[in-house]
């Protein structure tokens, strides 16, 4: 933990960007920086620090959202910002963020091959986000938060061809399980094996449906290994068709630390479709 944050406050002193990828490269360097960095460079260094900072302390004592204050990108993420662009857009805002946690309000389906759908969830901080790409031939990819490296990763699917399903919390097992994999499988029907659906739990946020869903399955890598995979997706379906955020990690990583973070992102999933018009969409994008 010293470690970490002695990292932390050496970028802060010199100004470095505190962007995730840079955070995962640094820690994974720890050994080499235990080796190099004595306990009198620690003393020293913090002791500096503490002018500046008001010492190691005080950032033990910072909230992810105080964080971001001290020139961490991402900490805690803007909640007002976010929910600013929600109300512009006219749909319900985020009650709350949990505590090492960010949001995310993107646009899917900017694009002229593609109907728009407003997408949030929240997802840990330190984790990098990927948005669809966008050029002369419409838009591509999908909306996508992970820690890579770790094998964490929470992804959204929208499958248009399946229609609209207006009782999406009544449907049965078997729906959520070809749902799933038709989600987990868009780069080929050979990458994993083994899917099964544990559970299935209903609620309804702002009169519409969503169904939570347990699942696990073993992905198949190009190396030739299998890996086992646990996660939780939630389901609903709105606009033209069945829309998914599924959120995984590998079995190891979710039976000793992942599953909450992982619930908290598909309980915390909202997709809308109704008033997305692309006068109103540019505008709200440009003032948020």
């Amino acid at each position: 933990m010293a470690k970490f944050i002695f990292l932390h406050v050496a970028m802060l002193l010199g100004g470095t960007s505190a962007f995730a990828p840079s955070i995962t490269q640094q820690t994974t360097s720890d050994s080499s920086l235990s080796m190099s960095i004595t306990d009198n460079d620690r003393r020293s260094f913090l002791s500096k620090a503490a002018g500046v900072t008001g010492g190691l302390s005080f950032l033990l004592q910072q909230t992810p959202q105080s964080a971001q204050a001290l020139g961490f990108p991402g900490a805690g993420g803007s909640l007002a910002k976010a929910n600013a662009k929600l109300k512009g857009l006219g749909v319900p805002q985020m009650d709350k963020l949990p505590d090492g946690f960010s949001p995310l309000v993107e646009i899917y389906g900017k694009g002229r091959n593609r109907d728009p759908l407003l997408v949030s969830f929240v997802h840990p901080f330190d984790w990098v986000v990927t948005i669809p790409s966008q050029d002369t031939n419409g838009e591509d990819g999908t909306i996508q938060a992970g820690q890579y490296a770790k094998g964490d990763t929470a992804t959204f699917y929208y499958d248009e061809p399946a229609g609209k399903v207006d009782n999406i919390i009544e449907q049965t097992k078997d729906f959520f399980q070809k749902e799933l994999i038709r989600a987990i499988s868009q780069k080929g029907d050979n990458v994993y094996q083994n899917f099964k659906v544990t559970k299935i739990e209903p609620k309804v946020v702002n009169e519409q449906g969503y169904m939570t869903v347990d699942f696990r399955y073993d992905l198949l890598t190009g190396a030739g290994f299998e890996v086992e995979r646990r996660g939780v997706a939630s389901v609903t379906s709105t606009g033209k068709g069945v829309q998914v955020l599924w959120c995984a990690s590998t079995r190891q990583r979710y039976n000793k630390s992942t599953e909450s973070s992982l619930r908290e992102m598909a309980d915390s999933f909202r997709v809308y479709s109704d008033g997305l018009d692309a006068q109103r969409i540019v505008y709200v994008e440009k003032e948020y």
